[in-house]
């Protein structure tokens, strides 16, 4: 599948020679692939070296010989089968994270500079996986995340309506209203399925949302897999955080309330579990900002949290795990013939589409008993790309159905005049302006 962050990993290689790339994200996301990709199509050939699965043979002769260097490219070749050349092949370590010191060795081989290396891993940064080790200053780092929507439209054939769209939001046109209602039962539709890779293309195979949702299962097992394995101490605590994220997304105000887990529960204990799964990419974390303002990380309340799943589909999968029949339910949900919590979903999918931008996630959350105009709620805040003197944060409003009130956003734009630069309110409608608001269909929030 065609996926944007390839167009990275061909400038890395273009401007190689110095740095190991290290591509990082959850579990199924596509790195593995994405790497092969990369060695298929860009080198003579290329060794993938997978540590999730090797022989101890095969291992020991790898880490045995770390630092004999002729040595190490022979037996690789032996145990691959596979010639390598000089500057004109790639190996790759997938899995990086269960050869904590193949790693720390990634130093010399580079130093070396015969051939390029690309590691792959998840949990980099759990502090087991990196124990005993000097992290590497000659790796180059890099996040990928779940296919956006742009992406499952490439995958579906959809590409012509996929520039289409990026050509009206640059423009600021609205689609005529035949190729919207389109775009946006499809865009209902990647909410469902999510962009987790192995769903996509089973769903694309059979049309089939219960096989779709078998591969969910499948890695929201490995998730909980991970979690015992790996979270130690933290392990109930995570395990309890990442149950409990549908119902918390389900509330009105969605900020994590500990009381749904542990009557006496504090935030402080609770940090280094959030910051475990945002580490792990299995959620999206979204900070309270105490002020819609330029500077939002050193605004950021940290006990004031919104914690969104890393992909909507599996959000989808966790919410109706206990449906037998799925391809009705899910019908019924992209053509609107359902009644549920949308919100939840599309705030989810929201959130999903600016973090795969790269962009931090903060929110603005205020309530003053005594003076009414001062109690507001901002779903998402982005600084803008230019800072200037003053309107240097867009506020972002996320709205699932066509009737809704925007009481928060026009306090937030009578009280921060001069912070704030566009207001922007996503919902299912088409584009349009209205007072001073940009009002953009949802299909359009992975291009903000």
């Amino acid at each position: 599948m065609k996926r944007k962050i390839y167009q990275k990993l061909l400038e890395w290689k273009r401007h190689n020679g110095t740095s190991a790339l290290l591509i990082k994200g959850a579990r199924r996301v596509g790195k593995s692939y994405i790497a092969e990709q990369l060695g298929r199509n860009e080198y003579k050939s290329y060794i993938k070296v997978d540590f999730n699965d090797i022989s101890k043979d095969d291992l020991s002769l790898i880490l045995d010989n770390l630092h004999d260097r002729d040595r190490l490219f022979s037996y690789l070749q032996l145990l691959y089968n596979t010639p390598l050349h000089e500057r004109e092949s790639l190996i790759i370590f997938d899995e990086i994270q269960e050869c904590p010191k193949v790693r720390a060795a990634i130093k010399y081989l580079v130093a070396d500079g015969r051939y390029d290396y690309v590691e792959t891993g998840s949990l980099m940064s759990i502090r087991k996986n990196t124990e005993g080790i000097v992290i590497p200053s000659e790796e180059e780092h890099l996040d990928m995340y779940p296919m956006d929507f742009e992406e499952y439209l490439w995958a579906c054939g959809e590409e012509p309506l996929a520039q289409f769209i990026t050509q009206c939001y640059e423009k600021l046109e609205p689609l005529p209203q035949a190729f919207h209602r389109k775009a946006i039962q499809l865009f209902k539709e990647y909410m469902v399925i999510g962009g987790m890779p192995q769903v996509v293309k089973k769903y694309l195979e059979t049309k089939d949302f219960n096989e779709a949702d078998r591969e969910k299962d499948i890695i929201l097992t490995l998730y909980r897999g991970d979690i015992a394995k790996h979270a130690g101490t933290y392990t109930f605590k995570v395990e309890s955080i990442f149950d409990a994220i549908p119902s918390q997304l389900a509330k009105h105000e969605k900020k994590f309330k500990l009381a749904a887990i542990a009557e006496n529960a504090r935030m402080r204990n609770y940090i280094e579990p959030f910051t475990w799964l945002d580490d792990a990419k299995f959620v999206n974390l979204c900070y309270g900002s105490t002020e819609p303002s330029l500077g939002l990380a050193m605004n950021a309340d940290r006990t004031s949290i919104k914690c969104y799943l890393g992909d909507t589909g599996l959000l989808y999968g966790l919410a109706f795990d206990n449906a037998q029949e799925k391809n009705d339910t899910y019908r019924k949900i992209i053509l609107g013939k359902l009644s549920l919590n949308e919100g939840m979903f599309t705030e989810n999918v929201v959130a999903q589409l600016i973090a795969s931008r790269g962009h931090r996630l903060f929110f603005y959350s205020n309530t003053d008993r005594e003076d009414s105009s001062n109690s507001m709620e901002l779903d998402f805040l982005l600084p803008k790309s230019k800072v200037t003197n003053k309107h240097n944060i867009n506020i972002i409003e996320v709205k699932s159905g066509d009737k809704y009130r925007l009481s928060s956003l026009q306090k937030a734009r009578a009280k921060y005049v001069n912070e704030i630069n566009q207001s922007f309110v996503l919902h299912p409608d088409n584009l349009k302006r209205d007072d001073g608001i940009l009002f953009i269909p949802l299909y359009m929030a992975g291009l903000l």
